[in-house]
């Protein structure tokens, strides 16, 4: 196959040395070839109509947003495109987020260089790729047999709410978080409140305390 009949492939991706590694992944596949780069939702979405990518890798969490709402806006925009989120994320609380949201898979960035091809050429052929151990979960949850869930708590939260609750973790002020996501301070601190009261916290220190635990786990 040559380049020119190659499946396109738009990698998104705030970090500069993990494009960098896809991206030379990529180009030792004679059936692949990527069209496009990102670092951020705006970047994205601008480079899907000039790109015109088959697949587009994107990770979860990106320098202006989450990966989520550009996975729903890249559906939205292009219904016909293959979407793999290649994430350091626990799967088990995002990657059925992000076929809600419209991916067609989901791959820990810990993974060898052959599964994330691998990945990626599943996508295009239209079939969903998951980790074994995911596709029995959400097997299990359709069936109705549902597992315990150590951290059902986080899975209470919208994807909203998880986005805030990150960038909390990240140390991110309420001011700053509003500004980033384009929101109002008052409705981060209704996200605040909300992300409180689900996780059975009492104020903005234990919060605060919760976030960092959560997101150094998820690096």
């Amino acid at each position: 196959m040559t380049a020119k009949t190659a499946a396109t492939v738009l990698i998104v991706d705030d970090h500069p040395l993990v494009r960098a590694g896809l991206r030379q992944l990529i180009a030792d596949e004679p059936d692949l070839v990527v069209c496009g780069e990102a670092a951020s939702v705006q970047e994205a979405i601008k480079l899907l109509d000039s790109c015109t990518p088959a697949v587009a890798i994107v990770d979860i969490s990106l320098a202006d947003g989450s990966g989520l709402e550009l996975i729903r806006r890249m559906h939205a925009r292009a219904p016909g495109i293959r979407i793999l989120v290649a994430s350091m994320h626990d799967e088990s609380l995002f990657a059925e987020r992000a076929l809600r949201a419209g991916a067609t898979g989901y791959i820990n960035k810990q993974e060898a260089a052959a599964k994330v091809i691998e990945a990626l050429r599943q996508v295009l052929r239209g079939k969903i790729y998951l980790s074994q151990k995911m596709t029995e979960v959400l097997l299990r949850n359709a069936t109705g047999v549902r597992e315990r869930q150590t951290t059902s708590s986080i899975e209470s939260l919208s994807n909203r709410e998880l986005e805030v609750f990150e960038l909390i973790g990240r140390g991110l002020s309420t001011c700053k978080i509003a500004e980033k996501l384009h929101l109002s301070i008052k409705t981060i601190e209704t996200h605040r409140a909300n992300i409180k009261k689900k996780l059975g916290l009492g104020n903005g220190n234990e919060l605060a305390l919760k976030a960092m635990q959560w997101t150094l786990e998820q690096q």
